[in-house]
C-alpha cells in the first residue's frame, strides 16, 4: 500500500524526523512511490537551504498536479466536511483514489475528511 503525504509529513521530512524518513524508506523498499499533491508541496515549499532533505525526498515521490477532476472532488469534500482546507481534502481524495495510507501530523483533520467521504482512511501519524 502506498502513502500520500500531507503538509505535516513534508515539514517532518524537512526537519529530518526519524519517523518520517523511516516511513519513506519503508515505502520505497516496498516498491512504492509516495504521492505528494502539488497543492501540498506549494503549502510548504520556501526554496531555502533548510529544505535540502525535503528536496532529496521529493525526488523519489510521485508529485501529482492538481487536475480539474481532483480539484472539484476536493472542493466537494470541503463542502461535505465543512472545511476550507483544500490541500487536506485533496490528500484525502488521492488517498481514496489510490487506496493509500495518509502520513500526517494532524490525524484528526484527515480522519474527519475520510468520514465525510464515507471512507476509512488508514493514517500514519508523524
Amino acid at each position: 500500500m502506498t502513502v500520500v503525504y500531507d503538509a505535516g509529513a513534508l515539514i517532518a521530512a524537512e526537519r529530518s524526523s526519524a519517523r518520517m524518513l523511516s516511513l519513506h524508506a519503508a515505502v520505497l523498499r516496498g516498491g512504492r512511490r509516495p504521492v505528494v499533491p502539488t497543492i501540498v508541496l506549494g503549502q510548504v515549499w520556501r526554496g531555502t537551504a533548510r529544505q535540502a532533505v525535503l528536496s532529496r525526498l521529493l525526488k523519489s515521490c510521485q508529485v501529482l498536479n492538481l487536475d480539474v477532476v481532483t480539484a472539484k472532488q476536493g472542493g466537494q469534500l470541503c463542502g461535505q466536511a465543512g472545511t476550507a482546507d483544500l490541500a487536506d481534502a485533496v490528500v484525502a481524495v488521492l488517498a481514496i483514489r489510490h487506496n493509500a495510507r495518509v502520513a500526517t501530523s494532524d490525524p484528526g483533520d484527515i480522519s474527519w475528511l475520510g468520514e465525510a467521504a464515507g471512507w476509512h482512511l488508514p493514517i500514519v501519524t508523524i
